[in-house]
């Protein structure tokens, strides 16, 4: 019932920067949260950013003071700016969505993630 639509992702030289985005549409009534995960091979996926809806945000030590998330609440659709990538930055990005339906049940979803490689 709500689908999401990642764009973005690609390989870069360190230092360098990309733009994440995703979308989300289907039977959507509101969104709480909408957040960024990495994810590297044998390992959690973990929090690379969060927005809430009134644009409160939080991001992962990681990402804090070189990525940027930012929201569009009337096109349901949230960014990830990335600057001064390192290699360690390296691994699969999922956009995740949390929010209310049509019907007034509450949902999580997850887009089909976006692979991001950083060179050194």
């Amino acid at each position: 019932q709500v689908q999401l639509v990642e764009s973005g992702g690609g390989l870069v030289q360190a230092g360098g920067s990309l733009r994440l985005a995703c979308a989300a549409s289907g039977s959507i009534s509101s969104i709480n949260f909408m957040a960024w995960y990495r994810q590297v091979p044998g390992k959690e996926r973990e929090l690379v950013a969060r927005i809430s809806k009134s644009g409160m945000t939080n991001y992962g030590d990681s990402a804090k003071g070189r990525f940027t998330i930012s929201r569009d609440n009337a096109k349901n659709t949230v960014n990830l700016q990335m600057n001064s990538l390192k290699p360690e930055d390296t691994g699969v990005y999922y956009c995740n969505v949390v929010g209310t339906l049509g019907d007034g049940k509450g949902f999580t979803s997850w887009a089909q993630g976006t692979q991001v490689t950083v060179s050194s």
